[in-house]
C-alpha cells in the first residue's frame, strides 16, 4: 500500500481565522458569524458514540490536526496547476444527447409530485438544449471559475462566490446566511461555519424562472481540503434547477482528503426548486456535511442526493416544511464498495398544516462496505393534515456488506397520515441464474439486477440527464455478486 506525506499546512486555529477574515472581502456581519462559530468550535471536541446521530460512525481515525486549508492557486486554473474537474453532471447536461421532447414525455410519466399544488404549465423541466445558466468550480477551497448568463443577471439573479456577492446583496442573503443549518451542533458544523471557503450563493428574485440548470462543483487534490458552503434562496414564485457535486481527493491508501461542508436552501412561497447533490469523492476522503432546506407556503422542493464516494461520510439532510401546502420530495441513491462507510441522517420536519413530504432512499452495497440510514418524520402540534412518507431499501451484493435502516416517527398532531418502511436483503439467486441462462455474464447480470433495483428512485428524477449520469456511474462500479 502506498503512502503520501502531507506538506505542512496551517492549522484550524484562531490565527488562521483572523488571517482569513483579514484577507476576505466578506462584510463585517459575515465575519461575526465566523467568530461566533469559532467560539463554539474551540469549546467542543469531536462527536462521540453517545450522540445518537454518531453512534454508528467511528471517527477515532480522523485526526483534526492533520488538516488545514490549502495554499492559494499558483496558476489560473487550480492549486498545483491542476484544472478544475468537470464532474459527472455538467458533461451530461452539455452533451445534449437527449431530445427536447424527452423532458415532456418523462414529466407526463412522473408521480403526482410534478403537478402537485401547481397551476397548469407552471412546472417546466430544465431546457434540453445542452446549456447551463451558470457555473462555479473550486479546487481545494479556492474558486477557479465562475460565470452566469448575462440575461439572468439583468433580471436580478445573483450567482457566484460568496466573497464577492454577500456585501452587495446583503438584503437578500444576510437573513439566511448560516441561519438555516445549525452551526453549533457538533465540531464539524462549527468548523465549517468558522473556516468555510470557496462558498457559493444563488438568489432568484420573485417571479423569475430559470430554464437551464446552474452547476456547482467542488474539486479536491490528493490530500486536499474543501470547506465550501452553498446557499440557495428562491423568492416568491421563482423556479430554478441547481446541480452540485464533488470530485477528486485521494483514493484509499493515499493522503485522501477532508471535506467539511454545508448547504442551505430557502424555497419561497409558491417557488419550485430542483436540487441535486452528488457526493463523488475518491475513496480516501473524509466527508462531513450538514444540509437543510426550508420550504415556505405552497413551495415545492425536489431534492435528489447521490452518494457514491468517500472513505467515510456523515451527512445530515433536513427538510423543514414551514408554510401551509408546502411539499418536498427527497430521492436518495447510494452505492458503496470496498470498506466504505456512509451514514445519512434525514429529517422531514412538518411545522405547518397540510404539507406533504415523500422520501425514498435506495442503497446497494459491495465488498465489506456499510450503509446507515436513520430517518425521522417530525410533526409539530400545529401541523394538522400532514402527509409524510419515508422508505429505505438496501440491496446487499456481498455476504460481508452491512446495511442499517432506522426509520422513526415523532408526531404531536392528531390528524395526520405518516408511514415508513425499510427493507434489506440479498439478490435473488434465481434472477442471476435467469439472466445468465440468456447469455449474460456474471457482471452483466449484476448490473441488470441493480438497475432494476434503483429504477423506482430513478423514475422520480425529473432531470433525465441526471438520471442517466447516476445510472451510468453506478453501472461502472458493479462487479459480480459475491
Amino acid at each position: 500500500m502506498s503512502t503520501a506525506t502531507a506538506s505542512p499546512r496551517a492549522a484550524f486555529d484562531a490565527a488562521l481565522l483572523e488571517r482569513i477574515i483579514a484577507s476576505s472581502s466578506l462584510p463585517s456581519w459575515a465575519s461575526d458569524v465566523r467568530r461566533a462559530a469559532f467560539d463554539r468550535f474551540v469549546s467542543i471536541g469531536l462527536p462521540g458514540r453517545r450522540d445518537e446521530n454518531w453512534m454508528r460512525t467511528d471517527v477515532r481515525l480522523f485526526k483534526p490536526q492533520a488538516w488545514g486549508p490549502s495554499a492559494a492557486p499558483t496558476s489560473a486554473t487550480a492549486p498545483g496547476g491542476a484544472s478544475a474537474p468537470e464532474g459527472l453532471l455538467a458533461p451530461a447536461i452539455l452533451s445534449g444527447d437527449l431530445a427536447a421532447d424527452a423532458y415532456a414525455d418523462f414529466d407526463r410519466a412522473q408521480a403526482p409530485f410534478a403537478s402537485q399544488h401547481a397551476s397548469p404549465g407552471s412546472v417546466a423541466a430544465p431546457d434540453a438544449g445542452g446549456k447551463l445558466a451558470g457555473r462555479l468550480a473550486s479546487v481545494d477551497g479556492h474558486v477557479v471559475r465562475h460565470e452566469l448568463d448575462p440575461a439572468l443577471a439583468a433580471k436580478g439573479v445573483v450567482f457566484g462566490p460568496a466573497d464577492e456577492l454577500l456585501a452587495s446583496h446583503a438584503d437578500a442573503l444576510r437573513p439566511h446566511w448560516f441561519r438555516v443549518i445549525d452551526t453549533g451542533c457538533d465540531w464539524f458544523a462549527a468548523a465549517h461555519a468558522a473556516f468555510h471557503a470557496a462558498s457559493t450563493v444563488l438568489y432568484v428574485p420573485p417571479g423569475v424562472r430559470i430554464a437551464d440548470p446552474l452547476h456547482v462543483i467542488a474539486g479536491m487534490s490528493d490530500g486536499g481540503v474543501d470547506t465550501s458552503h452553498v446557499l440557495v434562496v428562491l423568492g416568491e414564485g421563482a423556479e430554478a434547477t441547481v446541480l452540485t457535486e464533488t470530485a477528486g481527493g485521494g483514493a484509499a491508501g493515499t493522503a485522501g482528503g477532508f471535506h467539511c461542508g454545508g448547504t442551505e436552501i430557502v424555497v419561497g412561497k409558491g417557488a419550485f426548486l430542483r436540487m441535486v447533490n452528488l457526493q463523488n469523492w475518491n475513496t480516501g476522503v473524509w466527508h462531513f456535511a450538514r444540509q437543510k432546506a426550508v420550504v415556505h407556503a405552497s413551495g415545492r422542493l425536489q431534492w435528489t442526493l447521490g452518494a457514491l464516494g468517500s472513505r467515510l461520510s456523515q451527512v445530515a439532510q433536513d427538510v423543514a416544511l414551514a408554510g401551509r401546502n408546502a411539499s418536498a420530495q427527497v430521492n436518495g441513491v447510494m452505492f458503496t464498495a470496498g470498506r466504505q462507510h456512509l451514514v445519512y441522517n434525514t429529517l422531514q420536519h412538518h411545522e405547518a398544516p397540510s404539507c406533504t413530504s415523500d422520501l425514498l432512499y435506495k442503497g446497494a452495497l459491495q465488498g465489506k462496505s456499510r450503509l446507515v440510514w436513520r430517518g425521522m418524520i417530525k410533526v409539530d402540534k400545529a401541523a394538522q393534515k400532514t402527509d409524510g412518507y419515508q422508505r429505505n431499501d438496501n440491496l446487499m451484493l456481498s455476504t460481508e456488506a452491512r446495511a442499517d435502516s432506522i426509520p422513526g416517527l415523532e408526531i404531536e398532531a392528531d390528524d395526520v397520515r405518516c408511514t415508513h418502511g425499510a427493507t434489506s436483503g440479498r439478490v435473488d439467486a434465481e434472477q442471476i441464474f435467469y439472466a445468465r441462462a440468456r447469455g449474460l455474464s456474471a457482471e452483466e447480470a449484476a448490473r441488470l439486477v441493480v438497475a432494476g433495483f434503483f429504477q423506482q428512485v430513478f423514475d422520480r428524477i425529473t432531470i433525465p440527464q441526471v438520471r442517466e449520469a447516476l445510472a451510468k456511474a453506478i453501472g461502472g462500479r458493479i462487479h459480480r455478486i459475491a
